[in-house]
């Protein structure tokens, strides 16, 4: 008799003192209970049975741990973490940042001071600075647990997914804060997550709000509400504070650093705003009535003023690209060693304030000099106001001629040479596929002495516009971009309240640029900083090292947590050898520059350089903006004029359009030799010829071509070792005249007949007829 599978009758009573362990009844028995063989299904279904238990259980004790640890882990840090003191945090902020020269003498010093680390009661705050800091920080913080469940799961998932996100209420900021710990981690943030909690467990809202105010960093080296609204308003009594200026100072505890930026600044004051009215802590009239507030300029305590607030800004920018902002560094007190050397700083601003000295006042100018063989940036003007516009690295400007030896390097890359020649005549007329030719002329040589068969170290001299229009033509445009980035011409910069620029793009298409890049002029739009950089390229001969203004940042003790390592590259060639000819020779092209500019460096010390000019688009006879760039062996320097106005005439205290060999030139040369004086004065290697390297015979024109064809190089027995310019026409020269204006780059073509004037451009030969774009 089988045993039923399913018992019917009841149990009898058991003894008390025999009990068996009561078990679980199931519907099947385990296969080694029966003595007889289970069916397929059977066996299934038992086999079913067993693995559902088992995940059952498992999924029970995971379910169990999951809610268990996060509380157990919860509870330890509790027990673990410290809630920080608002007096002790303050006092850490107040280390010295201490600012040095190259020579290793004082700079500047930053240090915040007692006076500037005033802390203030909960009653000292007003409603205006606490409600405009709830709204831009933490809406919920005075009903919130010390954390805001939402935002943390958000941070969580952005975390997990790849990117980052706020998340911190003001307790967790705080935490943050006073603990320095930055790392974007979950661990941190689960730390920050406890003491907040067990901050908001221990202590009262208004004491977390005014330990909060005390110690937050709102830029301009402002710790603490009090001392930021001293340092953006002038403001000493925060009960004056009005909701629009604490809109302001709420909006900075984002991003501090960009305290100077008047757009970020705009955004956030029209957010912190948005959001008062939306909590109802404004009214709609107010909101609609008021207008950013006006700022005052920045609180300097260093003893820094005019030009060199520009350096102190710069340093500051780059310590913070690096990982070293100003909020970190004077939490621990640092020594900054800057690049920047004080005689040649001294240089550059006594050659600004004299050339400029009786000069119209709305003249605006930078200085920027390198060392080639570094990248150091050993000078820097960018602007006689310290707190205004920064015209070095805040500014693209047409770069007009300056832009040529650009146009030389891709045409040595092409495999022309110094010899190589182009018609030089002008006015000239080019085929370019538009409804009437492009007429170009030349701003120098009316006698058109260059002839057409002129060869570019000629061309390059005397600044010809017809021979490098022609041979950009013949190169495209493209390699001439390509150079300049090789160079050092950044492709991309950002300027302050303007989205990311890309240089020397076709701004319609994004391709490769217009050909008005050939003279410097349409989308040839570069920083005159980087001008410097790109020229020093070729004083170091082929070799580009980035440019830097922070050499190595200390702790008090002298142990260095920052030492600046270089970034450089071969430029123009994969093969170093070749890099190195195509640099030397462009030098062996720029030396005749300057003395034909008459800007030649005092002592007969090697210099090469280039000028440039970009004339107004609807007068051919004005300047818009002037440019010096030019190098020793050992220093490169760009010089820039223009006004904030743009596109206006840029003339002198005579009323005469301004040159790249006038005031540019002038206050290039004046700094190059005092900046150089006393040094050694090393000489530029020959260079390796390239291509057809030496010019052709001289030979007689008498008359003069429009042709807009290529004429052909001369052939190898038609060279000699002359570098003379071949002899000029026999016939009285003439110019071709539009009837009207040139518009960009485009002349009419129907022509009137004038003799050429005798004007000269201040600096050199010149004519009264120039080019459109670039001179």
């Amino acid at each position: 008799m089988l045993v039923p599978v399913h018992q019917s009758l009841p149990r009898e009573p058991e003894l008390l003192t025999h009990r068996e362990d009561e078990v679980e009844l199931e519907p099947f028995y385990d296969e080694d209970e029966y003595d007889y063989e289970l069916s397929e299904e059977e066996a299934k279904a038992v086999r079913r049975k067993k693995l559902w238990r088992r995940v059952r259980r498992t999924t029970y004790v995971a379910l169990g741990l999951m809610l268990l640890a996060p509380v157990v882990a919860f509870a330890i840090a509790y027990q673990v973490v410290e809630v920080p003191n608002p007096e002790e945090v303050a006092a850490g902020q107040s280390k010295v940042i201490s600012i040095r020269y190259s020579d290793g003498s004082e700079m500047a010093r930053i240090a915040l001071g007692d006076a500037n680390r005033t802390l203030v009661e909960y009653e000292d705050i007003p409603d205006s600075i606490k409600h405009a800091v709830f709204a831009a920080e933490d809406p919920t913080f005075e009903s919130n647990l010390g954390f805001d469940m939402r935002a943390i799961a958000r941070a969580v998932w952005y975390q997990a997914t790849g990117r980052s996100s706020g998340g911190s209420g003001l307790t967790q900021q705080y935490v943050k804060e006073a603990t320095d710990q930055s790392d974007a981690t979950l661990t941190r943030k689960f730390n920050e997550m406890v003491a907040a909690y067990k901050m908001s467990e221990q202590q009262e809202k208004p004491d977390i709000l005014t330990a909060y105010l005390n110690t937050v960093y709102f830029g301009r080296g402002a710790y603490g509400v009090k001392t930021a609204a001293k340092a953006y308003f002038g403001i000493d009594d925060l009960q004056q504070v009005t909701p629009s200026q604490a809109a302001v100072l709420a909006g900075m505890i984002q991003s501090p650093s960009r305290s100077e930026e008047q757009a970020y600044v705009e955004e956030r004051w029209n957010y912190v705003m948005d959001q008062q009215l939306r909590f109802n802590w404004i009214d709609s009239a107010y909101r609609q009535a008021e207008t950013l507030p006006e700022r005052v300029s920045v609180g300097e305590q260093s003893g820094l003023s005019g030009p060199r607030l520009h350096i102190r800004k710069q340093v500051l920018d780059e310590m913070a690209r690096v990982g070293w902002d100003q909020e970190k560094v004077q939490k621990i007190g640092v020594t900054v060693h800057t690049t920047i050397d004080p005689k040649m700083q001294q240089s550059a601003e006594d050659a600004v304030a004299e050339v400029l000295n009786g000069q119209p006042p709305d003249l605006r100018t930078s200085l920027s000099a390198v060392d080639p063989a570094s990248g150091a940036v050993r000078a820097y003007y960018a602007g006689s106001d310290g707190v205004g516009q920064d015209y070095a690295r805040d500014t693209i400007q047409e770069a007009g001629s300056s832009f040529k030896p650009f146009d030389l390097v891709a045409a040595l890359q092409n495999g022309k040479g110094l010899g190589s020649t182009y018609d030089g005549r002008s006015p000239k007329s080019f085929d370019i596929g538009t409804d009437e030719p492009l007429v170009i002329r030349n701003a120098s040589d009316p006698r058109n002495t260059c002839g057409e068969r002129c060869p570019v170290r000629k061309a390059m001299e005397m600044s010809l516009n017809t021979v490098f229009y022609e041979m950009v033509l013949e190169i495209g445009t493209q390699p001439v971009a390509d150079a300049a980035f090789a160079a050092g011409i950044p492709r991309t910069v950002q300027l302050t309240g303007r989205p990311e620029d890309k240089l020397l793009v076709n701004k319609e298409t994004g391709g490769a640029p217009n050909i008005g890049i050939a003279l410097g002029g349409g989308e040839a739009q570069v920083r005159p900083f980087d001008m410097a950089s790109a020229y020093a390229t070729f004083a170091a001969r082929g070799v580009h090292h980035e440019p830097f203004f922070v050499s190595k940042i200390t702790k008090d003790d002298g142990e260095a947590i920052y030492q600046h390592v270089d970034v450089s590259r071969v430029a123009f060639d994969s093969d170093p050898v070749k890099s190195q000819d195509i640099a030397d020779n462009v030098t062996e092209a720029l030396k005749p520059v300057l003395k034909h500019s008459k800007i030649e460096c005092a002592g007969g010390r090697d210099c090469a350089g280039k000028t440039g000019t970009h004339e107004l688009p609807d007068d051919a006879s004005q300047n818009s903006k002037a440019w010096m760039v030019g190098y020793t062996p050992t220093l490169s320097a760009s010089v820039w004029i223009g006004k904030d106005a743009g596109n206006v005439a840029l003339q002198d205290a005579d009323g005469d359009p301004i040159f790249g060999s006038g005031l540019p030139g002038q206050i290039w040369k004046k700094f190059m030799d005092n900046a150089l004086a006393g040094t050694e004065s090393g000489k530029f290697p020959k260079a390796k010829p390239m291509g057809q390297y030496e010019n052709p015979r001289p030979v007689v024109t008498t008359t003069k071509s429009t042709n807009p064809s290529r004429d052909r190089e001369p052939e190898p027995d038609e060279d000699n070792n002359s570098s003379a310019p071949p002899t000029s026409s026999t016939t009285t020269p003439t110019t071709t005249r539009p009837p009207r204006p040139c518009t960009g780059l485009v002349c009419p073509t129907t022509p009137t007949t004038t003799p050429t004037s005798d004007e000269e451009e201040p600096g050199g030969p010149g004519n009264n007829i120039r080019p459109p774009g670039g001179g």
